[in-house]
């Protein structure tokens, strides 16, 4: 299976402090059945943030991801 992904980051308002730097969804993943593999995510908070007033009350971001499967050929 080949498939790729999007993410989300929860509050909403709170996506401009998130910064990628290498994550899985860049680039389609194909899976073998049974296998295992491990998906990198690296990411920083802009320090930003803590000074932001519109942040005021954020104490939590939620990082997720949906794996959506590419159609085959």
């Amino acid at each position: 299976m080949t498939g790729v992904s999007t993410y989300n980051v929860t509050p909403m308002k709170a996506t401009i402090y998130f910064n990628k730097i290498q994550f899985f969804c860049f680039e389609e993943q194909r899976l073998l059945p049974g296998e295992q593999i491990d998906m990198p995510v690296f990411f920083y908070i802009d320090p930003e943030f803590e000074t932001d007033a519109r942040m005021d009350g954020i104490n939590n971001l939620i990082l997720s991801y949906i794996f959506f499967k590419v159609s085959e050929e």
